[in-house]
């Protein structure tokens, strides 16, 4: 993927939008995250990331370019189906990665609490504080 496909991947977009990737980050982030776990190297990134993006403290082009880059992650068809093994989520690598580049300094420390209770098994626990 080169430089021009990820900017148009990580466009914040306008509120509509960001409406319309929330709600379909919501609904797919987890089911998508379980079956790529062992191929991400940076899952509790994606799953803080997932967490800044759904806090209402996170400024709103941080909270868009995030929810492009997981909407990107769940959507069902991509660029390299995510059913090849190894290969099929290093697209989805790709945009993470470049997401998080872009927005790192946004990802709290109360983030990556949350995906820390999460990945520990306490999910119960990993909303309560944002």
């Amino acid at each position: 993927m080169d430089e021009v496909k990820f900017g148009e991947i990580l466009l914040p977009g306008d509120e509509d939008t960001q409406s319309r990737r929330e709600k379909s980050v919501r609904q797919k982030f987890w089911p998508t995250f379980r079956r790529a776990v062992r191929q991400i190297p940076f899952s509790r990134d994606v799953v803080a990331g997932f967490y800044c993006a759904l806090d209402s403290q996170t400024p709103t082009k941080v909270r868009g370019v995030l929810l492009a880059a997981l909407a990107y992650f769940v959507m069902p068809v991509d660029m390299i189906p995510d059913i090849f093994a190894v290969i099929g989520f290093s697209d989805d690598i790709a945009v993470l990665s470049a997401a998080f580049a872009m927005v790192r300094g946004h990802i709290r420390p109360v983030h990556y609490e949350a995906a820390d209770r999460v990945l520990a098994d306490r999910p119960e626990e990993a909303m309560k504080t944002i």
